[in-house]
């Protein structure tokens, strides 16, 4: 968890992601990434240098038989608030709009909601689970699919809501995440999403997998040149 900790501290710091008492609000799904944050976020507001209120906010997606005991639970345990929004969201994407490719759609309106509970709780602030491997997946998914040179920041600050979106786990790579979340025995909640696993952007995870066997080392040179060209043009 050191090792978390220190990369999850670099990352703030580098990009200023928290400022004097500001209500974070970690988006939670009860996946690997978003828990081992929410965890590695309430250890660091202890010595955090400025002060800053921590909540956890969570979507119900609406597919059904979703549990949320074991996120309850450990919300409890880190002495976090949880608020669980219900939503529409599945109803949306899946029975009424019917998309043959779902992502882009449930993202946006994921997106909305995350952004008006937030709010709604009187945070501008809110920390999302993505790491290094997510941005080079990203960047892979936006040239294969949409001929740009595109992919998500560090820290992003959204005009229109007055919303400021943080990374903070942006320097670890998802092996990390997996060791950490196995050594620290979080609870990991299994989504229920009907496209789970087969999407594009495990598409673009075997791809890169592929590439740094065949090159040895190309996923680290992928994340080093993809953070050099964010930061410099993004």
């Amino acid at each position: 968890m050191k090792q978390v900790l220190s990369k999850m501290r670099r990352a703030i710091e580098d990009y200023q992601m928290i400022k004097d008492h500001d209500v974070v609000c970690a988006a939670v799904s009860g996946g690997k990434d978003s828990m081992l944050m929410l965890k590695a976020l309430s250890v660091y507001r202890k010595f955090s240098p400025v002060p800053f209120t921590l909540k956890a906010i969570c979507l119900d997606m609406g597919f059904g038989n979703m549990d949320f005991e074991q996120l309850e639970e450990y919300c409890k345990l880190l002495d976090v608030e949880l608020v669980i929004r219900p939503t529409q969201i599945a109803e949306i994407v899946f029975a009424r709009r019917q998309e043959k490719n779902p992502c882009s759609l449930c993202a946006n309106l994921r997106r909305g909601a995350l952004h008006n509970l937030a709010l709604e709780l009187g945070s501008s602030t809110i920390a999302l689970g993505h790491h290094a491997d997510d941005l080079i997946e990203t960047f892979f998914l936006s040239l294969l699919y949409e001929g740009r040179f595109n992919t998500f920041k560090a820290l992003t600050f959204l005009d229109r809501k007055q919303v400021k979106v943080i990374r903070p786990l942006i320097y670890l790579r998802e092996k990390d995440i997996i060791f950490n979340v196995g050594k620290e025995q979080i609870p990991v909640i299994k989504s229920k999403c009907p496209v789970d696993g087969i999407t594009k952007r495990h598409e673009m995870k075997d791809l890169i997998k592929q590439l740094s066997l065949q090159i040895p080392k190309s996923d680290e040179r992928i994340i080093y040149a993809v953070k050099n060209f964010m930061n410099e043009y993004l």
